[in-house]
């Protein structure tokens, strides 16, 4: 069984920086897809950013040099560096993994919360 397990997340003042990381676990097959989501309270979970396993990357507009995602193929694992970050990045965000183009895994979710 393919686990998630997520660390990093906390408060933070706005400008501040986290990082937010996730290791998997489970599993022999390549994970294709590692990335993170976020879900604000009152709103629908949004993709934050991706990062596939020959390193091509995907970021939602709002997080645009702001944040930068990377990943560890040897270890499955994956990071989300955030800086500058803003009140509207408050959210539960989840560690999101596919496995053979199909197969969905995701973390418990982990609060970030920026303020001041």
């Amino acid at each position: 069984q393919v686990q998630l397990v997520e660390s990093g997340g906390g408060l933070v003042q706005p400008g501040g920086s986290l990082r937010l990381s996730c290791a998997a676990s489970g599993t022999t097959f390549t994970i294709n897809v590692m990335g993170w989501y976020r879900q604000a309270p009152g709103k629908e979970r949004e993709l934050v950013a991706r990062i596939t396993n020959t390193g091509n990357t995907d970021y939602t507009d709002s997080v645009k040099g702001r944040f930068t995602i990377s990943r560890d193929n040897a270890k499955n694992a994956v990071t989300l560096q955030m800086n500058s970050l803003k009140p509207e990045d408050t959210a539960v965000y989840y560690c999101h993994v596919r496995i053979r183009y199909q197969s969905d895994y995701w973390g418990q979710g982990i609060q970030v919360t920026v303020s001041s």
